[in-house]
């Protein structure tokens, strides 16, 4: 079965958990620290490289990448389902509230942090 929703994806990911009896250790805390710790694993692969080389990777390195986006995933979907947090939902709340933080006329094309924005 091809998994194209994110609720999908969250089924999947507690089916997964569940079967292996998982869950008891996806506490929100170390499902946080298995994020961080797959998110550093996602820079691995860009250190030392120019930005032209990031943005040019060989297969391989492309498929490294690939793999440790999906963990970074996963762990964010259990963290999620462990919270009952509707990601969708939540994202959109959060570019609603960066829309109003980094308006277009002020923040196009500038690198700033919204306080700093004239």
């Amino acid at each position: 079965m091809a998994i194209k929703t994110l609720p999908e994806l969250a089924a999947a990911v507690s089916a997964f958990g569940r079967e292996r009896d998982w869950l008891r250790y996806h506490t929100p805390k170390n499902l946080a620290a298995a994020l961080i710790v797959e998110a550093a694993e996602l820079l691995e692969p860009f250190q030392w490289l120019t930005a032209e080389e990031s943005a040019d990777l060989p297969k391989a390195k492309r498929e490294a990448v690939r793999q440790e986006m999906a963990d970074v995933l996963i762990y964010l979907v259990s963290m999620a389902n462990c919270l009952d947090i509707d990601l969708l939902n939540a994202a959109e709340d959060k570019l609603a509230i960066n829309a109003r933080k980094y308006p277009v006329e002020k923040a196009r094309g500038n690198a700033a942090k919204y306080d700093e924005l004239i």
